[in-house]
């Protein structure tokens, strides 16, 4: 029997619950687990024979957690080689005024930021309170935690899209050499 436990912001306990209970039934079935919620604390329980499905369903409740829709959140069901990666931060801004500051660079004007960093990287990306999750392929996860981590040291947009591009060419380029 594998158990994990994690706290969860209360506010997003709704979200991991769904409609009716319908998120949380899909995150045991699709984990072979079985999900304890207590939303007064935030904490919630996995647990389970299956080990891996186990994991899986804490990192799709830890995306939940973190800001994720349960549509974006499940794509860490859908192939064993996605992740979660979640960037701190909380050491960057010491008033809430430079935190949203950092956040609106991440998220830029109407989203366009963020969308263009998701598109280039073939990742999903959730700003939430004081972290940014990202859910894709391990050397895409990278790429995008880059680009957001330039961002929050204050590199200029252009020059970021400019080094997504790169590393798009530089992807596409090792791709081709490997069949080649």
């Amino acid at each position: 029997m594998t158990i994990q436990e994690l706290k969860v912001a209360t506010d997003r306990i709704g979200v991991i619950i769904g409609k009716g209970g319908e998120t949380r039934r899909s995150i045991e079935e699709k984990g072979q687990a079985t999900i304890s919620i207590d939303s007064q604390e935030g904490l919630v329980t996995i647990e389970g024979e299956d080990a891996i499905g186990v994991l899986r369903a804490t990192e799709v409740i830890r995306a939940l957690g973190r800001g994720f829709s349960p549509e974006r959140a499940f794509r860490l069901f859908d192939d064993d080689d996605i992740i979660l990666d979640l960037l701190d931060l909380s050491h960057v801004a010491d008033t809430p005024q430079k935190m949203n500051r950092i956040r609106g660079r991440i998220i830029g004007r109407d989203g366009k930021a963020r969308t263009q960093i998701e598109n280039m990287t073939d990742t999903t990306i959730s700003i939430y309170g004081k972290t940014v999750g990202i859910i894709g392929l391990p050397e895409p996860v990278l790429t995008a935690r880059k680009a957001v981590e330039m961002l929050v040291e204050g590199a200029e947009h252009g020059n970021v899209f400019s080094f997504l591009d790169r590393r798009k060419k530089e992807a596409k380029q090792d791709l081709i050499s490997s069949y080649y």
